[in-house]
């Protein structure tokens, strides 16, 4: 199984060029089933990127374009009043998928993120006093322009912790950048997905039995001890107003194991801990004002931390 999610980061690096880091850490929260904010610049293939994971894994795929007029019926749905039969019944939103992109997270108000949000932790939707379960899939990419501010709704800390990876997508390299435009030259349109003719190459299914298996991968002591070292380095840095919290550090440990399982491993090692550091902790820890004046930033601080915390032999 482990060699068709390794085809699938293959066949996203084929069609989206120049992203293979972002293709990989969201395989990586796909199988630790932890749910992602992609943050980059517009026209960097964020969407494009989702669009075409749920595509590969025949998923259920809902898109929710968020403005500051969203409410939060418009996301989990609500009851309407039938007039042929005189009762009122469900109309189920978007959310009622199996992966949703949510795009541009932080143009919404908070009680229509807060509504999203409090769905995605707690895997189901309560409306009119009936809880209905999310799907057994259900994963939430969330994206978000860092450049913009201007009616805009920052996401607060205890909604950005509920996230398990930030990944941050650059801008891609030269030569990638030419592989795209002569892709386009060939034809390739992003707005056109069908032109591709993609067959998927994972089921629902499968995901959810390589889920089971990631959790079977073995976290020997000393590993567990060098990853909770690392959290509490977190919480005690001169330079951090805010550390890793107990969700961070179980996300931390799934996802370790989702990395090794991708490297065809039985067992983590503190290289997997130390892999996905930085987009686990960036949008979790709080720099001090004097830290931010000094011009420190969150990934200085992280491989500081991991150079600091003695790796287990």
């Amino acid at each position: 199984m482990k060699e068709l999610f390794h085809r699938l980061q293959q066949r996203l690096n084929e069609i989206v060029v120049g992203q293979g880091a972002i293709a990989q850490g969201l395989v990586v929260a796909l199988l630790a089933e932890g749910h992602v904010i992609l943050e980059g610049v517009p026209g960097t293939a964020k969407t494009l990127l989702v669009k075409l994971l749920a595509r590969l894994i025949a998923a259920e795929f809902r898109r929710i374009q968020l403005t500051p007029d969203v409410l939060p019926a418009d996301i989990l749905g609500t009851s309407i009043f039938d007039f042929n039969s005189r009762t009122f019944r469900l109309r189920k939103g978007p959310i009622f998928t199996q992966v949703l992109l949510a795009d541009e997270i932080n143009r919404t108000p908070p009680k229509t993120q807060a509504a999203l949000l409090e769905a995605m932790e707690e895997r189901q939707v309560t409306l009119d006093g009936t809880t209905l379960p999310l799907s057994g899939l259900f994963w939430t990419v969330a994206t978000q322009n860092p450049l913009e501010f201007e009616g805009t709704y920052p996401l607060p800390e205890a909604q950005l912790d509920r996230f398990l990876f930030k990944l941050v997508v650059p801008y891609p390299e030269p030569t990638s950048e030419r592989q795209m435009l002569e892709n386009a030259l060939g034809g390739f349109e992003a707005r056109d997905l069908d032109q591709l003719n993609l067959e998927p190459l994972i089921t629902v299914e499968q995901v959810l039995a390589a889920r089971q298996q990631v959790r079977q991968v073995h976290v020997a002591p000393a590993v567990l001890e060098y990853l909770l070292a690392l959290v509490q380095a977190s919480r005690q840095h001169p330079e951090l107003l805010l550390g890793a919290s107990p969700r961070a550090a179980v996300g931390w440990l799934r996802a370790t194991q989702a990395q090794a399982w991708l490297e065809d491993r039985a067992y983590v090692t503190p290289e997997d801990v130390k892999a996905i550091a930085t987009p686990l902790l960036q949008h979790r820890l709080i720099l001090k004002p004097e830290a931010q004046l000094d011009g420190t930033t969150l990934p200085q601080v992280i491989q500081g931390i991991l150079a600091k915390v003695a790796v287990p032999r």
